[in-house]
């Protein structure tokens, strides 16, 4: 009698599989075969699953966006009246200040720099940018809609200019963490959002 195979049981087994070398190894070392190996599976049952190298990366992607999603909308949840510290302890999800959200940067930029070249990973891509945006949009909204912000500001272009400022800070925070403490990071975003703020 032919074995049963749970697809689902054996995907987040294989995330579990992918997720743990990615910590220990690195990304570049999350590779279909080293997958296969780590979770005592043949490669042709990996390429049942990943026929293609680039449904890997789709693969690890989702799981990082999968990870910081739950996270955030776990903080989302927990309140229905943000204060100012917990829109900026919100935005600080997405800078790669402790050793979670630093994998987590370490796998959406290789992500970045793959989907230059690899059509097959742009929806992904465009999807978790407009994500963030989100995110982004929320916190100047909560800002607005608390009466904090000040009277006329334009929240299309402060949520472009938070969505920068993030964007510059979480590869600074990346590439020289030791420059980018997490207080040092938290005044940042806590100026920029008290000056859009009625004193």
């Amino acid at each position: 009698m032919p074995k049963i195979v749970n697809h689902d049981t054996q995907r987040e087994m294989i995330a579990e599989v992918a997720w743990k070398i990615v910590s220990r190894d690195g990304v570049e070392a999350a590779s279909v075969r080293n997958i296969a190996k780590e979770a005592g599976l043949s490669m042709g049952s990996m390429r049942h699953y990943f026929p293609s190298q680039a449904d890997l990366y789709i693969y690890l992607m989702e799981l990082v966006s999968s990870k910081a999603g739950k996270r955030i909308q776990a903080m989302i949840a927990s309140t229905s009246t943000p204060t100012m510290q917990q829109l900026i302890h919100l935005t600080m999800q997405l800078l790669p200040i402790h050793n979670e959200t630093r994998l987590e940067m370490e796998v959406w930029l290789w992500y970045n720099a793959k989907a230059v070249s690899t059509p097959a990973l742009k929806p992904l891509n465009a999807k978790i940018y407009e994500e963030t945006y989100l995110l982004i949009k929320l916190v100047i909204d909560a800002l607005i809609h608390l009466k904090l912000a000040k009277k006329g500001i334009d929240p299309h272009y402060e949520m472009d200019r938070l969505y920068a400022l993030v964007d510059g800070l979480a590869l600074h925070c990346f590439m020289h963490p030791s420059e980018a403490s997490e207080e040092k990071i938290a005044s940042i975003l806590t100026r920029h959002l008290e000056e859009l703020c009625e004193s």
